[in-house]
Parts: C-alpha cells; sequence; structure tokens
C-alpha cells in the first residue's frame, strides 16, 4: 500500500530520549457520488472518517469492517480496496509514553446506504459521535472553519481534513 504522508504535531522538535507508544489504526472511505460516510463528533466540532485502533493480533482489514460496522452501523461492506497509508507523530499525554506513532490504513469499500445500529463505547457516546451522510466538500469547509476558528479542535484533525481533500482530488 503507498505510502500517503507522514506528518509531525508541531509540538514535537525531535524523537531522542523521547518513549514512542506505537498504534496501528484503520480509516474507512465510503463513497455515493459526492457524499461520504463520515462522523461528526460534537465535543470536537469536526467530522471523520470512520475508524479506529486495530486489536493485538487483528487483520487490518478485519479491523476496518469492524471499526466501520460499530462506528456507523455499515451494512453489506464490500469492493475494498487500498487507498493509502498516512503516519503521524504526535503528543502523547499518558504516562506510558511522550509521542504517539500511529499508522493508520486507509481503505475505500461501498457499503448500502441505509445504516443500521451503531455499537459505540462509552467515550465516543459522551463525545457525541454520530454517523452522517454529507457531501465531501461540506466536510472539508467545517473541518477548515473550525481548524481556523474552534478552540474546540481535537488532534486528529488536521489528519482527517488532509485525507478529505485527498479523497475529493483522487476518488471524485
Amino acid at each position: 500500500m503507498r505510502k500517503i504522508t507522514t506528518a509531525i504535531h508541531p509540538d514535537i522538535d525531535h524523537l531522542d530520549d523521547k518513549k514512542i507508544y506505537h498504534r496501528k489504526a484503520t480509516r474507512a472511505i465510503a463513497i455515493d457520488g459526492e457524499q461520504i460516510l463520515l462522523l461528526y463528533t460534537e465535543r470536537y466540532h469536526d467530522y471523520s472518517l470512520p475508524g479506529g485502533g486495530l486489536d493485538e493480533g487483528e487483520d487490518v482489514i478485519a479491523g476496518m469492517v469492524r471499526e466501520l460496522e460499530e462506528e456507523t452501523g455499515a451494512k453489506n461492506i464490500h469492493g475494498i480496496k487500498p487507498f493509502g497509508i498516512y503516519e503521524e507523530f504526535r503528543p502523547w499525554h499518558k504516562q506510558d509514553a511522550d509521542v504517539v506513532h500511529m499508522v493508520s490504513y486507509c481503505y475505500s469499500c461501498k457499503v448500502d446506504r441505509q445504516l443500521g445500529k451503531t455499537a459505540y463505547e462509552d467515550y465516543e457516546i459522551k463525545n457525541g459521535m454520530k454517523p452522517v451522510w454529507i457531501n465531501i466538500h461540506e466536510a472539508i469547509a467545517f473541518n477548515e472553519k473550525t481548524i481556523a476558528e474552534s478552540d474546540k479542535k481535537g488532534m486528529s484533525i488536521e489528519r482527517e481534513t488532509y485525507l478529505l481533500h485527498l479523497i475529493a482530488k483522487e476518488m471524485l
């Protein structure tokens, strides 16, 4: 799978003597015309691709399907194709490490427009996460406004907006 980019958070000036936590994740890209299936998160005021961390030993595609089903209720997931790897280094605010090195495996796929029941974790419920089909250009503009104006933004919004721009350029 191609490597899309390596992003380094501006708060990280070097990795020397840093304890690094390695995390593998998946991201699902489900498009229907200019509509894309995303997650709106009220806490961070942003749109993001469905996906998340892989369980220990979990197959990457199986993890992508699991995350997509849990977070959106997507059904009839098929036509899965590799899109690319987004690698990032960003601050990690837990005792076990200083920096997280996250590698996100991104796949495009097809799903039914009608979504089923989600299976959110407690923190996802508390963050006000919900699946939505939205015009990709509207989602990009919304995220860019959040980046420019909101103090609520989370650390993942830059990754998500970068990926949405690339998806719009290459897949529409």
